[in-house]
């Protein structure tokens, strides 16, 4: 699967979760992350899974413009699916990724989904009653 790659405002850092599994310890962290997808604002929660994405998560703060590499996982769970955004690496926005990251040549030949930076768009006002056009009465009432 392509890596996927967004840049937003973290809106939101939830509690860190730890346990123990059969595997070991485990710490994961789930922040939201705002973008903006053409008028709209959109929010999208991620998940940093293990210690090390947990303490890349931890130099951000709230309201800090990041760049988020990702991947896309999904489960099914008592007949239910779930997605994942597990980010694999989490830099300040507008900074050029780390030379040791960039991704093998196997990979490089397949097509990078989402990886241009999310400009912010001018927000128009909301058309208001008086910015609405009258309609004209005509005999066919179809509308179409």
């Amino acid at each position: 699967m392509a890596n996927l790659e967004i840049e937003g405002k973290i809106s939101l850092k939830l509690p860190v979760q730890s346990g123990q599994s059969a595997r070991g310890l485990w710490e994961r962290q789930d922040f939201v992350l705002e973008y903006q997808d053409g008028n709209f604002p959109v929010s999208v929660c991620f998940t940093a899974w293990g210690s090390d994405k947990v303490k890349d998560l931890a130099q951000f703060q709230v309201g800090d413009a990041v760049k988020v590499a990702f991947n896309v996982r999904g489960r099914e769970y008592n007949g239910k699916w779930y997605n994942d955004l597990r980010v694999w690496r989490i830099t300040p926005a507008g900074q050029a990724a780390p030379a040791g990251a960039a991704a093998s040549p196997a990979r490089s030949s397949a097509p990078q989904a989402a990886s241009a930076p999310v400009a912010p768009a001018p927000v128009a006002p909301m058309p208001g009653l008086d910015d609405i056009p009258a309609a004209e009465p005509s005999e066919d009432d179809l509308p179409f």
